[in-house]
C-alpha cells in the first residue's frame, strides 16, 4: 500500500478511536460505579483446584490438608498479589471437569498440550516433568513407547499420558486409575504389564508406598511443561498469577520452594544404632589384634597418626574443592534463574509498553479535543441552565473531567516508570564499583519494588528521605537488592497488619556517609541470634521455608561496597537494621 494512502488510513482510525474514548469518558467513567460493588470485587476469593495424590507436587497430607510443591508455590503468588484463594482437591478427571464447569478458577498444576489449548489458556511452565515407564523387577525392560505396542499399560485417567497414548493409538491397550498411587499398586499386584507417568511423582509413591518391586526401565521417555491454567476468557486471573510467578521467581522465593520439594529424593537415613554396631563389629577384632601385637604397636601408631594426618589434610581439601564448586553452581544456577527472568521481564514490558504507549500519545490529542468541546458545553449551559452528562450534572462535570485526564495521564506515567525499573532490575548487573549512585533513587525503586508485600503486611509503612545526601560509588542494581531483601525480611517478622514499618534515610557530616534506618515492630531478634544473622545458612524461620541466605549475601554486597551492616532488637518489641555506605565527592 503507498504510504501516503497508509497515512490516510492510519488518521481515520485515530479519528474514530479517539470519538470513541471521548464517549467513553465523558458517559462511562468508572465513578458512576457504585463503590461497594467494587470492593467485594476486589475481595472475591479465588478457587484453585488440585489433584490430592500427585505427590510431592499436589495432595492431601495425612491430616487432609493441601501439601506440595504446588500449594506453597500458590500461596506465595497469592500473597506476593494480595490475593485470596481457596484450595479444593479431589481426583484429577474431576478437576479437570470443574474448572470446565466454572466451579475452580484455576489449575494450579497441569501439563500443557495443543489439544488443551482449544479450551484451556495456560500459563508460562513453572517447572519440567518427566515422564518415565515404570514395571516390575522380573518383566522384560523396554526403552521407549514404540515398544508398548499390543502390552497392557496402566495409566491414571484425563492425565497428559492419557490424552499422549491416546493420541498414539495406544487406546485399547490402556487401562484407567483414579491416581497414580492406584496405578503403581496394581502394577506391584502382579497385573498388566506396565505403568507410565510423572518420574518423580513414581519415585515419591513407590519410596512412601515400599512398592520395592517396581522400578523405572525408561525414565525420560516424554518431558511436559508444567503450570497454571484456566478456562478460556479468564486471562485476567492467569495473568496475575504469571505476574506473582514473576516476582517470585526475582526475589528468590521460587527456588526455595523448588528446592524444598523438588530435590532428588535421596537414599533412607541409616540410624545411628546400626552405625554403632556395624564399627562394633569391625572395630572389636582390630583393637583384639592391635592389643595382641604391642612389638608392632609403636611403630604402627607412628605410621597410622602420619596417615591419619595426611588423610585429614586430603579431606579438608576435598571438602574445600567441594565447597567451592558448589558455590559456582549456586552462581551459575543463579545466572541462569536471572537471564530467564530477564527475557520474560523484557518481553512483558514490551507488550505493556506498546498500548501504554499509545495512551501517553492519545491523551494530550484527547485533553485537546475535551478543550475544543468545552466552549460548545459552556454555551449549552447558559442557555439551557444544568443539563445531565455523563449521569452526572454538567456543572459538575465540567471540573471532574479535567482531574480525570490529569490522573490517567500520571497513570500511564507510572505504568512506564514500575515497567522501567522491573527491566533495570531483572536486567543482568554489568555496572562496577565507582559508577556514582542516587541513593535515594536506588531506595524509592527498592520499595516500589516490594509495595505490593508491603501492603499485604503492613497499614503503617513510613519513609523519610533526606534531600542532602552525597551521591555513592558502586552498583545501584547491587545496593537495590539489599534494601529489598531488608524490606522484606521486615515485613515477615510482622505478627499482623497493624504494625508498623519505618524507612528513614540520613547523612552522616563526621563521615560524609550516607545512612538508612529500617525499624520494624515485629517479634524481635534473640540476642545470641543476633551475631549469627549474616552467617550463610542461619536462618530463624526454617519452618516457614527461610535458607538463611538472604542477610549473608546481603552483608557480602554491603562489604564489596566498604560499608556496614548493623542490626539491634529487643524481643517482642521490633528490630532497627542500619545500613551505612561512604559517600563520594564525584559527580
Amino acid at each position: 500500500m503507498p504510504r501516503t494512502a497508509l497515512h490516510h488510513k492510519n488518521l481515520i482510525v485515530n479519528s474514530a478511536a479517539l470519538a470513541m474514548l471521548v464517549m467513553f469518558f465523558l458517559f462511562a467513567h468508572p465513578a458512576n460505579l457504585p463503590a461497594a460493588e467494587i470492593d467485594v470485587a476486589s475481595q472475591q476469593v479465588v478457587v484453585v483446584g488440585g489433584d490430592r495424590d500427585y505427590p510431592p507436587y499436589e495432595f492431601l497430607d495425612k491430616n487432609g490438608k493441601p501439601a506440595g510443591y504446588n500449594v506453597d508455590l500458590t500461596r506465595a503468588i497469592a500473597d506476593v498479589m494480595g490475593m485470596k484463594v481457596e484450595f479444593r482437591f479431589g481426583g484429577w478427571s474431576e478437576m479437570r471437569n470443574a474448572l470446565l464447569e466454572g466451579s475452580v478458577g484455576v489449575l494450579q498444576g497441569i501439563s500443557y498440550s495443543e489439544e488443551r489449548t482449544k479450551t484451556l489458556s495456560f500459563s508460562p511452565p513453572h517447572t519440567i516433568i518427566n515422564h518415565a515407564i515404570f514395571a516390575r523387577k522380573e518383566t522384560p525392560p523396554v526403552n521407549s513407547i514404540e515398544e508398548l505396542r499390543g502390552k497392557e499399560i496402566v495409566v491414571f485417567r484425563d492425565g497428559i499420558m492419557h490424552d499422549y497414548l491416546t493420541s498414539l493409538g495406544f487406546a485399547s491397550n490402556l487401562v484407567m486409575t483414579e491416581t497414580p498411587a492406584d496405578a503403581l499398586r496394581l502394577l506391584a499386584s502382579g497385573k498388566h504389564d506396565y505403568a507410565v507417568l510423572a518420574m518423580l511423582p513414581g519415585m515419591y509413591i513407590i519410596r512412601e508406598h515400599r512398592l520395592s518391586n517396581l522400578v523405572p526401565v525408561a525414565k525420560s521417555i516424554s518431558t511436559q511443561r508444567y503450570g497454571y491454567a484456566v478456562k478460556k476468557g479468564n486471562e485476567e486471573l492467569l495473568a496475575r498469577f504469571n505476574e506473582g510467578l514473576a516476582i517470585l521467581k526475582k526475589t528468590g522465593q521460587y527456588q526455595e520452594i523448588y528446592d524444598r520439594w523438588l530435590g532428588v529424593l535421596g537414599p533412607p537415613k541409616v540410624a545411628w544404632e546400626k552405625v554403632v554396631w556395624y564399627g562394633a563389629m569391625v572395630l572389636g577384632p582390630l583393637v583384639l589384634i592391635l592389643v595382641g601385637t604391642v612389638i608392632w604397636s609403636r611403630t604402627l601408631q607412628k605410621r597410622v597418626a602420619e596417615r591419619t594426618e595426611e588423610l585429614a589434610r586430603e579431606v579438608t581439601e576435598r571438602k574445600r574443592a567441594l565447597d567451592e564448586l558448589k558455590l559456582h553452581q549456586d552462581k551459575l544456577i543463579q545466572a541462569d534463574k536471572m537471564a530467564s527472568l530477564g527475557i520474560l521481564v523484557a518481553g512483558v514490558a514490551h507488550e505493556i509498553n506498546n498500548p501504554n504507549g499509545l495512551i501517553l500519545l492519545n491523551m494530550p490529542i484527547l485533553r485537546e479535543v475535551y478543550q475544543d468541546t468545552e466552549e460548545t458545553l459552556e454555551a449549552r449551559f447558559r442557555q439551557q441552565g444544568d443539563f445531565m452528562l455523563g449521569g452526572l450534572p454538567y456543572s459538575r462535570m465540567r471540573d471532574e473531567v479535567p482531574h480525570l485526564l490529569e490522573e490517567m495521564q500520571e497513570g500511564a506515567n507510572r505504568i512506564k516508570r514500575i515497567v522501567e525499573e522491573l527491566k533495570d532490575f531483572a536486567s543482568q548487573d554489568t555496572s562496577t564499583a565507582t559508577d556514582v549512585v542516587d541513593f535515594n533513587a536506588v531506595v524509592q525503586a527498592a520499595v516500589r519494588l516490594v509495595d505490593s508485600s508491603l501492603r499485604s503486611a503492613t497499614t503503617r509503612f513510613e519513609a523519610r528521605y533526606a534531600d542532602d545526601l552525597p551521591p555513592v560509588l558502586g552498583s545501584a542494581q547491587r545496593i537495590e537488592q539489599v534494601i529489598v531483601n531488608l524490606i522484606l525480611n521486615a515485613c515477615q517478622a510482622l505478627p499482623d497488619t497493624g504494625h508498623g514499618i519505618f524507612l528513614t534515610t540520613s547523612r552522616d557530616p563526621a563521615t560524609d556517609s550516607v545512612i538508612l534506618t529500617l525499624v520494624d515492630e515485629g517479634n524481635g531478634i534473640a540476642p545470641e541470634h543476633i551475631p549469627h544473622l549474616t552467617d550463610p545458612f542461619f536462618t530463624t524461620r526454617r519452618e516457614n521455608g527461610g535458607t538463611g541466605l538472604g542477610l549473608s549475601v546481603s552483608d557480602t554486597i554491603v562489604k564489596e561496597h566498604h560499608g556496614t551492616l548493623e542490626f539491634a532488637s529487643t524481643p517482642g518489641s521490633g528490630t532497627t537494621v542500619t545500613l551505612t555506605l561512604p559517600g563520594s565527592t564525584r559527580n
